[in-house]
C-alpha cells in the first residue's frame, strides 16, 4: 500500500492528456538497471551518433531489443542490427521489458509491447534540442523514458517546434510516459548540469522504451 506520509514513496504527476511522470518509480531498481545498461554497453559501446545535417550528437547512445535506433547522413530510421558494425542488437534485458510494461500499464496503455530500447548517456553540457518520436510505425503505443543519475531539465512542448514548453526537473528513478493524445508532442533535455551520483557517478543515463514495428 502507498504510503501517502512517505516523502520517498511513489507518485504519479500528471503533465497533460496522455501524459504522466511516475516520481521515483525505477528509484528502488537503479542498480539493477544500471548493472544491465553496463552489459548491454559491453556488446555494443555508446558511441555518438551523427545526425543528418552532419552534426555530431552530444548524447552519447547505445540499443537494445529486436531494433535499434540510428542516425546518420541518410536520415533516422530503426534497424535490426547496429550498421557500424553489422551485429544485432543486444537482447532487451528482462527487468527492462518489465519495468516498461508496469509504467506503461500505470500511465493507463495497458497494450504497450516494446521491441526497441534506446539508451542515451549524458555527460555534462549534453543535451537533446526538441524532437518528435514520429520514426515508430505504430503511434498508437507510448513512449516510456526513464531517467537514472544526475537530475536533467525536461521539456514538454506542444505539437509545432514553435510552441511553449513546460520545463520539469527529471531526478533518479523518474519515469516519463506519454502517448494517445500527447504521444506527438515536442520534447528534450536541457544542457546537463555537472554533478555526481551516489550510484551512476557524472552521468545521466535514460532509457527510453519504444514500439520501433
Amino acid at each position: 500500500m502507498l504510503d501517502l506520509f512517505n516523502d520517498e514513496a511513489p507518485w504519479q504527476e500528471p503533465l497533460a492528456e496522455g501524459a504522466v511522470i511516475l516520481r521515483r518509480r525505477a528509484r528502488e531498481q537503479g542498480a539493477a538497471l544500471l548493472t544491465e545498461i553496463l552489459a548491454v554497453a559491453a556488446q555494443n559501446p555508446f558511441y555518438h551518433r551523427i545526425t543528418p545535417g552532419g552534426h555530431r550528437m552530444s548524447v552519447a547512445m547505445t540499443n537494445c531489443g529486436d531494433f535499434g535506433w540510428s542516425s546518420n547522413a541518410r536520415g533516422y530510421r530503426y534497424s535490426e542490427e547496429d550498421e557500424s558494425s553489422g551485429h544485432k542488437w543486444p537482447a532487451m534485458p528482462t527487468v527492462f521489458r518489465q519495468l516498461a510494461l508496469e509504467a506503461a500499464r500505470e500511465a493507463g496503455f495497458t497494450q504497450f509491447n516494446p521491441d526497441a530500447c534506446l539508451i542515451n548517456r549524458y555527460e555534462p553540457g549534453a543535451k537533446l534540442s526538441l524532437h518528435q518520436d514520429k520514426d515508430e510505425k505504430d503511434l498508437r503505443q507510448p513512449i516510456v523514458s526513464v531517467s537514472l543519475g544526475l537530475p536533467a531539465v525536461f521539456q514538454f512542448g506542444g505539437f509545432e517546434r514553435g510552441d511553449a514548453t513546460q520545463r520539469i526537473l527529471l531526478e533518479h528513478g523518474d519515469i516519463v510516459v506519454w502517448g494517445g493524445p500527447s504521444r506527438l508532442r515536442y520534447h528534450g533535455i536541457l544542457p546537463l548540469k555537472a554533478g555526481v551520483h551516489p550510484l551512476v557517478g557524472a552521468y545521466r543515463y535514460n532509457l527510453t522504451f519504444r514500439r520501433a514495428f
